[in-house]
């Protein structure tokens, strides 16, 4: 894939692109700001923006802001967001309403350097990949499930297949499968037959997170 990588602590980013890079996919442009980040990512049109929240010039929300721009003006743009902190109301307004090829992880992730590239694939190839951390707890929205359903959801918005579910809780796919339409009728979702409903259902907890 060809990459935009925005981080401005230079170890980090400088530690990203070797990685990155070691691995096949090339890293066409990297940067220290969210004005350079626009210009980058209009300039090369990379396939994937992995990108810091916290950005100059103001140290906020800079790489954040820049990222939903981003988005909305390159639907295709895959995007894979770095955070220090949880911040389950930023997930949401990051993702919107398109949940697809987007990514929000806490930095530690990125120590298990496997994992990460992991990351960045299912991102890459349009999966959704959601920091455990940012699940944890549960809104009034959620409250009809069950702590396996619980399990389940967040699994399913962190990017995990049905096999890969299984494989975490120690359960059969029929198990994991027979969970997720139970979640399915609990939260209303009436999906069409060419709506996604694992995604409606993550979509589901964003919009509790807003308000948690």
């Amino acid at each position: 894939m060809r990459i935009v990588i925005a981080e401005d602590q230079i170890l980090l980013r400088d530690g990203l692109v070797r990685l990155l890079e070691s691995v096949g996919h090339a890293v066409v442009a990297q940067v220290g700001d969210a004005r350079a980040l626009v210009e980058q990512v209009n300039r090369h049109r990379p396939d994937l923006l992995i990108a810091d929240v916290r950005m100059p010039p103001t140290y906020t929300d800079d790489g954040a802001r820049a990222a939903v721009y981003l988005r909305d003006r390159f639907p295709e743009l895959a995007v894979l967001v770095l955070s220090q902190t949880v911040d389950p109301g930023l997930v949401a307004d990051l993702a919107g309403a398109r949940v697809t090829a987007f990514g929000y992880l806490l930095k530690d992730r990125v120590l298990d350097t496997a994992a990460f590239l992991d990351d960045v694939a299912t991102v890459g190839t349009g999966g959704t990949v959601i920091d455990p951390a940012v699940l944890d707890g549960r809104s009034a929205e959620l409250a009809a499930l069950t702590e396996r359903e619980v399990e389940v959801l967040g699994r399913v918005a962190s990017g995990r297949s049905n096999a890969g579910i299984a494989a975490d809780l120690v359960i059969s796919k029929r198990t994991v499968e027979a969970h997720l339409r139970s979640i399915v009728d609990k939260l209303g979702i009436d999906a069409g037959p060419e709506d996604n409903q694992r995604v409606l259902a993550v979509l589901t907890w964003f919009a509790s997170a807003v308000r948690r």
